[in-house]
């Protein structure tokens, strides 16, 4: 295939640096001891800081001017103005480093080290006055040209996603605001894990590659393991493997797990995505609504300085107490219909009256979630805990201590979606057994989804397991709504996509 001008043009470029004895991805290192966001940030303050600095960057604009010139680079904290005079990189007769290998052989997107000191230009502009410069890595393919008013109004933005999900190396590179997004991603899980780690909580890892896939009603993915000739499972959620820990001993376990759930992808919804799980024994759920609630304050604080957080049309409050209803109520608050004593045939009509279509395969649990997720659920914008699901939507929770056929589970509400999901864990081996007896009878009707029995989980609960409160909470979801991003992929660095064809 032909390469586009641009692209020769560059990597002519390469081979003519060589006979010039300038090697275009030079293998020594270059010592940096500033950057852009500093210097900015505190040279005014404390210019004899910057009088002899080093740094290295990205070219992202190019002004030459005879002699001189100015150009932008952009490192991983920010973008700075650097000044660049010929006869003081070039002190002696031969000036061809800066006449060739700086004015012609340097492209936007190339990448160089610079020594030199701060100062301010006439127009008030803080900038790096150039002694010497090293070009660190010739880019020979160009990059999508941003420009910036004086306001710093992109104009020409590259807003593609098929290129910007794709290419995400670039996407970071010409747009600086999404870099931002997953720097506050880090702080982020960082808050969380500093919150349980204060708490002397116990950071774990479990297994992604599982037996069966357990935790969570999801369709999975199937890989085959070839030295013990066996299907495996990437898996759906580590709650399983947590609660096995529970057992063993530890009495708070943490893990940020990569989940893997083979379902369909929209705004919300990725198959490859992140899920923090938590679980701390002698809790319960209303344990758990509290500490939720302090541990999202405490991120909305760390990353806003406010409780208020700006998510599309709508302000959210993370400033605890949330609301708190039960699913049963949250249905007849927003449809004027009791479900809560109906059988699954009179749920199934209820859903074909609110026309919501159902499978055959589903029993009472999936119909109540369907009319829920259909009905309520887009309506709590402000946080809010739905509580006291129905047994059968719950296979792995404590049935409620005063409400009969219901068991003591969470979901927290967030901008009409769900951000975590929590119980009072099931810790009766035998009424365990039952409820995945009756998660494969939902199977044999169609129900791929249903959780399969792991008998291994069932001897572990026999040992015994402390009383114990466990929460998931999507990672991804998070970010977007403390980030004010509409969409999933633009808080994941690579999210899934169709095959390229090359």
């Amino acid at each position: 295939m032909e390469l586009p001008e641009q692209e020769r043009i560059r990597r002519q470029k390469v081979e003519d640096l060589r006979k010039m004895d300038i090697e275009p991805f030079p293998p020594e290192l270059f010592e940096v001891n500033a950057n852009a966001s500093d210097i900015l940030d505190n040279y005014e303050r404390d210019k004899l800081n910057y009088k002899d600095i080093s740094i290295a960057g990205r070219i992202m604009k190019f002004r030459i001017m005879g002699n001189a010139a100015f150009a932008e680079l952009q490192d991983a904290r920010g973008r700075i103005q650097i000044y660049v005079k010929r006869d003081e990189i070039c002190p002696g007769e031969d000036k061809s480093l800066y006449n060739v290998v700086f004015k012609k052989m340097l492209d936007i997107g190339d990448i160089i080290g610079v020594k030199g000191y701060v100062f301010t230009t006439n127009t008030g502009t803080i900038s790096i006055h150039v002694l010497s410069f090293k070009l660190l890595c010739k880019a020979v393919r160009p990059l999508p040209i941003v420009t910036f008013d004086a306001e710093g109004k992109a104009h020409d933005a590259v807003t593609d996603p098929e290129f910007r999900y794709r290419q995400r190396y670039a996407d970071l590179i010409i747009n600086p605001e999404v870099r931002n997004v997953f720097v506050q991603r880090n702080m982020i899980i960082n808050t969380m894990r500093k919150f349980f780690n204060e708490r002397n909580y116990f950071e774990v890892e479990t297994p992604i590659l599982q037996s069966i896939p357990g935790g969570a009603a999801a369709r999975p993915f199937v890989t085959h393991h070839n030295a013990l000739d066996i299907p495996l499972y990437l898996r759906i959620a580590n709650e399983l493997y947590l609660k096995r820990l529970i057992v063993g001993g530890f009495d708070a376990v943490y893990e940020f797990a990569k989940d893997f759930r083979n379902e369909g992808m929209d705004r919300t919804h990725n198959p490859e995505f992140t899920q923090m799980e938590i679980y701390v024994a002698y809790k319960d759920y209303e344990w758990m609504m509290g500490m939720t609630e302090e541990m999202l304050e405490r991120i909305a604080m760390d990353l806003h300085g406010t409780t208020k957080v700006k998510c599309g049309e709508n302000e959210l409050d993370f400033h605890a107490p949330y609301k708190r209803i039960s699913i049963y109520d949250a249905i007849k608050e927003n449809t004027g219909i009791d479900v809560s004593n109906m059988n699954e045939e009179e749920l199934k009509k209820v859903c074909h009256d609110l026309k919501i279509d159902v499978a055959p395969s589903m029993g009472k649990g999936k119909l109540i979630d369907e009319i829920f997720s259909a009905t309520s659920e887009h309506k709590y914008i402000q946080p809010t805990f739905i509580t006291d699901y129905p047994v059968e939507m719950s296979p792995l929770c404590k049935k409620h201590r005063s409400k009969p056929g219901l068991v003591e589970r969470f979901e927290l509400m967030v901008n009409g979606k769900e951000l975590c999901n929590a119980y009072t864990e099931l810790n009766d081996p035998m009424d365990q057994e039952a409820r995945f007896e009756e998660q494969m009878k939902l199977a044999a009707k169609g129900d791929d989804e249903a959780m399969v029995i792991d008998h291994d989980f069932l001897r572990a609960l026999e040992y015994g397991m402390p009383p114990t409160s466990g929460m998931g909470m999507g990672i991804d979801r998070l970010t977007m709504l403390m980030t004010n991003t509409a969409s999933i992929q633009d808080v994941i660095f690579f999210p899934q996509m169709r095959p390229e064809k090359f």
